[in-house]
């Protein structure tokens, strides 16, 4: 059973650490890279606990709905990556909103806890995955730069001298139409 405050503690230490945000988004980058979200549900779960970083496995924990488990076929692509994936019944402890007198816990001015029966699915991803597809990433991000700044033979010089700007709908500046007709629509006569 897990609590609604735990899990927004959690939360909360992810912001004040960097690193471990950093780690919880290597870990969501190979779920991407995997393509998890594309099964039913997973793009809906939410951060119950994690990343806790061991010697050699990176843990998370998120959670669905009951009515809203996410579809097993995605966790069986992460099992082939060498990953361990868990699925659980449990319950989430939530406070109840309070709209009567009967919502609010006994001595206190606080709403009484409710069990939210959820789905919670913990993946444990080895350290050589997330750094595999974070440094596939990196490469990739380097290769772009690197083809975007230079150009090709096919592509011809950078810099071609000044072009006079565009104005709205191609045209070039000064109201000229394109092709070098003058704006009247008419060639002029020799």
């Amino acid at each position: 059973m897990h609590d609604i405050i735990d899990v927004i503690n959690n939360v909360h230490t992810l912001y004040e650490n960097n690193s471990n945000l950093a780690v919880l988004k290597d870990f969501e980058r190979v779920l991407d890279e995997m393509d998890t979200y594309v099964f039913e549900n997973w793009v809906d779960g939410e951060l119950a606990y994690g990343p806790k970083v061991d010697r050699h496995w990176i843990t998370a924990s998120f959670m669905w709905p009951q009515d809203k488990m996410p579809d097993p076929n995605a966790g069986k692509r992460l099992m082939d990556l060498g990953c361990k994936v868990r699925y659980q019944k449990s319950h989430l402890l939530e406070p109840r909103k309070i709209r009567t007198h009967e919502d609010i816990r006994p001595g206190s001015k606080k709403g009484k806890l409710d069990r939210t029966p959820i789905w919670l699915v913990e993946i444990q991803m080895p350290k050589k995955v997330a750094f595999d597809v974070y440094k596939g990433y990196m490469d990739k991000m380097k290769n772009e730069n690197q083809a975007g700044t230079a150009p090709t033979e096919a592509q011809g010089p950078a810099t071609a001298g000044p072009t006079a700007p565009a104005a709205p709908g191609g045209a070039p500046a000064g109201g000229a139409p394109p092709g070098g007709a003058p704006a009247g629509g008419m060639a002029p006569v020799a």
